[in-house]
């Protein structure tokens, strides 16, 4: 059975210093004068994509992103994603490990959850040069070593998610939403961790220590839909990913979904899709 391709953030150069991993590179370095093609992966760290100029094609999760001048991508652990960039573009390439920015700090862990919770983001040139500030502060850090970095680094990464925060309108709640909002998120995290094992939403709201009733109420009031369907929202958007990024047999897929049943898998991908697993996989490939 094939896999879908994951890089490492060990396959860039490594700052041991820096508690969970962290890299940050100058694109137009990073291109040297050519294009960078990247086939459908995914990766196991936080990917920034910063770009002042840029041209190219960027899809992810299987939605594709216009790629242009004062554009942010930011995207999660284990989402998929195929990137054209261009030479010529120019801007930050960032990638670290969940437990860099104050893998201890809540205040931190919530905002960094409402910033990459949006993959794509847009900003007018005066929002974009304020970005671009903190990072260029953040690469002379990176690149000069002097005493204390690491903290210099952390702090500016709060105040670049910040930014990224105001943009998006989701600055992190102090008001009584907030524990719906921390529920809300420690059920996206266990569906993403077990949805191969369990489906169920009785099986979620026992591990959060809720009702079915209390965990549909807050996924209806934060998102308008029911755990349910969340739950089946991530298993589609799972198939879809192994079906275009690999070239196992429909079967093997359910398998590793945890379909014992391959026609019920099938009948359970077409509701939802309106393809049929081979059908999405030859028209979309």
């Amino acid at each position: 059975m094939g896999s879908i391709p994951i890089r490492h953030i060990n396959a860039t150069p490594q700052e041991p210093e820096l508690s969970g991993g962290f890299v940050i590179r100058d694109v137009e370095e990073l291109l040297a004068g050519k294009d960078m093609v990247q086939a459908l992966h995914r990766h196991d760290f936080y990917y920034i994509l910063v770009l002042k100029k840029g041209r190219g094609s960027h899809t992810i999760d299987f939605i594709s992103y216009p790629v242009g001048g004062n554009t942010v991508f930011f995207m999660r652990p284990g989402q998929v994603h195929q990137l054209v960039l261009k030479a010529g573009s120019t801007g930050y390439l960032i990638q670290y490990n969940a437990g860099f920015c104050h893998p201890h700090d809540q205040a931190a862990i919530q905002l960094l959850r409402k910033v990459a919770a949006v993959n794509h983001y847009r900003f007018n040139a005066g929002g974009m040069q304020q970005l671009l500030t903190v990072l260029d502060g953040i690469f002379l850090e990176y690149t000069n070593k002097q005493e204390m970095y690491q903290e210099v680094i952390k702090a500016n990464m709060r105040i670049f998610f910040i930014g990224l925060a105001r943009q998006s309108g989701k600055m992190p709640s102090a008001n009584g939403s907030l524990y719906k909002q921390e529920r809300l998120e420690a059920f996206l995290a266990l569906v993403e961790a077990s949805v191969y094992e369990h489906k169920g939403v009785a099986q979620y709201a026992a591990m959060l220590n809720l009702s079915v009733y209390q965990l549909n109420a807050i996924t209806k009031e934060m998102l308008g839909k029911s755990g349910l369907e969340l739950i089946n929202e991530y298993i589609i958007l799972e198939a879809k990913r192994w079906l275009l990024a690999t070239s196992d047999q429909v079967g093997q897929i359910a398998n590793h979904l945890g379909y014992e049943d391959i026609s019920y898998f099938i009948r359970f991908f077409k509701k939802h899709t309106g393809y049929s697993p081979e059908m999405f996989r030859q028209k979309f490939r």
